[in-house]
C-alpha cells in the first residue's frame, strides 16, 4: 500500500491534506520526467498510438481535454450514432417487417429516454475501458488541453485549473476534427444542432431538416425517420455523398427515398433562425434563383467537418498547413518540425475513425478506387456487380436492397476497388480490404469458397462477374 493511501485510511483532515499533497507531487514528478512520446488527443488515432507505443516499451503520456477518452468517434460520433441506429432499426423491423415473418406484436411503441440511456451506458463503458487499457500499458492519462511550446515540450491547461509542462522526445498530434459551421445558421444544440446535439435530443422531432447529404447527415436522418420523424434533406450539390461510387450512390439514394427521406438537391441554406419555437430556414438554388423558406422542429447542420488545430501552437512553431487547414506531413507522418508528428483528421485523407479511425452510414462501405476515379486516372478497367436481391441469405432475412460492385484492372485482373451497399456492409468490406492490401485479383476472390447461405456470397458473385463476365446466380 502506498503512503497516500495509508494516510487517507488513517483519517483526519491533516492526513487527507498530506495524501492530496503527495498525490499531487507524484503527478508533478511524472510530468517533469521526459517522455519518449506525448500524444495530444485521446481519440481513435491518439489513444491507439499511445497504447501501441506503451506496448513497445516507450514511456508515454496522452493529453485529452474532453474529460473522456475516445474522441469524437466514441463520445459524440460513430459509437453513439450506431447505438441509436441499432435501436431505431429494431423498432422499424418490428413495426414494418415482423408480421411478414409470422411474428405478432401488440401496440408497438418506444421509450426514447431509454434508447438514449442505453446509448450513454454503452459510451461510458467503452471510455472507461480505454482508461483501463492505458493503465495496463503504462500510459499516463493527462486530463487537459495540450499546446506545443516547442518541438519537445507540451503545455497542458488542466481540467482542474492547473498548468503543467510535459517534456517529450517526440510529440504526436491527433486532435481530430470539429463540425464545420454554416454561416447564417447559428448552432444552439437544441433547435439548430450539430451531430453532437442530434445525438442528445430529448425527444424525436415531428419534422427534421438535415442540411448536408453526407454520411453523418444521412445516418442521423435515418435514425429519426425510423422513429417517426418526417425528414427532409437539403443538399448544395446535385448528388448525395459525392465521394461514393456514382452507381452505388444512385442506388443508395433510391433506397433512402423508398425509406421515406425527402431530398431537395442543388439548394443552399442562406439563413436559419428560431422563431416561435420552430426553425425557419431561408433557401435558394445553389445556382441562383428565387428565395423560399422551409420550417421544421429541429434542424441538423451536417455540411462536413474540419481539422481541429486551434490553440495547438502550430503557428508559433511554424508548422506547415495546407490551404484546407490540414497539417502537412511526409510519408512517415512527420511535420516540418522533425520531432512533431500528426495523424488522423488533421492531415490529408478521409476523416474516418478507422483511417486514424468517423464511420460512414452503416449500410455502405468501400475500399480502393471508385469507377469514377479509375476512369479519371485513365486506367483500363472492368467492373462486376451482384445484387442482394439474388442472394439467398438476404432474401431469407428480407433485406435485399443494395449490391456489391468490384473494379479490377482489365489486363491483370488486379483488384482496384470494392463497394458494398447493403446489409452488414461494414463487416463484409474487410474481405476487399485484405484482398487489396495483398494485391489479389478478382479471380482470387471468385475462386475462394464462401459459406452458404451467407451475405458474403454476394462478394464472390461480384468477383465472378468481374473476372469471368458472369455471376452464377444472376
Amino acid at each position: 500500500m502506498v503512503l497516500p493511501q495509508i494516510c487517507a485510511r488513517r483519517g483526519g483532515k491533516a492526513y487527507r491534506y498530506l495524501a492530496a499533497f503527495l498525490t499531487q507531487q507524484r503527478a508533478y514528478a511524472s510530468a517533469a520526467a521526459e517522455k519518449d512520446l506525448v500524444v495530444i488527443g485521446g481519440g481513435p488515432g491518439g489513444y491507439v498510438a499511445a497504447i501501441k507505443a506503451g506496448q513497445l516499451g516507450l514511456s508515454v503520456a496522452c493529453v485529452e481535454g474532453r474529460g473522456a477518452l475516445g474522441g469524437t468517434c466514441l463520445n459524440v460520433g460513430c459509437i453513439p450514432s450506431k447505438a441509436l441506429l441499432n435501436s431505431s432499426h429494431k423498432y422499424a423491423e418490428a413495426k414494418s417487417h415482423f408480421a411478414g415473418y409470422g411474428i405478432k406484436v401488440g401496440d408497438l411503441s418506444y421509450d426514447f429516454s431509454a434508447i438514449q440511456k442505453q446509448k450513454d451506458t454503452t459510451v461510458a463503458g467503452l471510455t472507461k475501458g480505454i482508461e483501463g487499457l492505458f493503465k495496463k500499458n503504462k500510459v499516463d492519462y493527462v486530463k487537459g488541453w495540450g499546446k506545443l511550446v516547442s518541438g519537445t515540450e507540451v503545455e497542458v491547461a488542466g481540467l482542474d485549473g492547473t498548468t503543467t509542462r510535459l517534456k517529450a522526445k517526440n510529440i504526436l498530434l491527433a486532435t481530430g476534427s470539429e463540425v464545420t459551421p454554416l454561416p447564417g445558421v447559428p448552432i444552439d444544440e437544441e433547435k439548430i444542432v450539430s451531430s453532437t446535439g442530434a445525438l442528445a435530443l430529448k425527444s424525436v422531432p415531428k419534422e427534421l431538416v438535415v442540411i448536408g447529404a453526407g454520411y453523418i447527415g444521412l445516418e442521423m436522418g435515418s435514425v429519426y425517420q425510423r422513429l417517426g420523424a418526417k425528414v427532409g434533406v437539403v443538399e448544395f450539390l446535385d448528388t448525395i455523398v459525392p465521394s461514393m461510387d456514382s452507381e452505388v450512390r444512385r442506388a443508395f439514394h433510391r433506397t433512402l427515398e423508398k425509406q421515406g427521406l425527402r431530398f431537395k438537391m442543388n439548394t443552399k441554406v442562406t439563413k436559419g433562425e428560431v422563431v416561435g419555437g420552430r426553425v425557419k430556414l431561408t433557401l435558394e438554388s445553389s445556382k441562383g434563383g428565387a428565395v423560399e423558406s422551409m420550417e421544421c422542429d429541429v434542424c441538423l447542420v451536417a455540411i462536413g467537418r474540419r481539422p481541429y488545430t486551434q490553440g495547438l501552437g502550430l503557428e508559433q512553431l511554424g508548422i506547415k498547413k495546407d490551404a484546407r487547414g490540414r497539417v502537412e506531413v511526409d510519408s512517415n507522418f512527420r511535420t516540418n518540425i522533425p520531432t512533431v508528428y500528426a495523424i488522423g483528421d488533421i492531415i490529408k485523407g478521409p476523416m474516418l475513425a478507422h483511417k486514424a479511425e468517423e464511420d460512414g452510414v452503416a449500410a455502405v462501405a468501400y475500399v480502393g478506387l471508385t469507377e469514377d476515379e479509375a476512369k479519371a486516372k485513365g486506367l483500363d478497367y472492368k467492373t462486376g456487380k451482384f445484387s442482394f436481391m439474388a442472394n439467398s441469405r438476404a432474401r431469407a432475412v428480407g433485406d435485399t436492397d443494395g449490391m456489391v460492385k468490384i473494379i479490377a484492372e482489365k489486363g491483370t485482373d488486379k483488384l482496384l476497388g470494392m463497394h458494398i451497399m447493403g446489409p452488414n456492409a461494414g463487416e463484409m468490406i474487410h474481405e476487399g480490404v485484405l484482398a487489396l492490401e495483398y494485391g489479389a485479383s478478382a479471380e482470387d476472390i471468385a475462386r475462394t469458397c464462401h459459406g452458404h447461405p451467407t451475405l458474403s456470397e454476394a462478394v464472390k458473385e461480384a468477383a465472378l462477374a468481374t473476372a469471368f463476365g458472369k455471376p452464377i446466380h444472376m
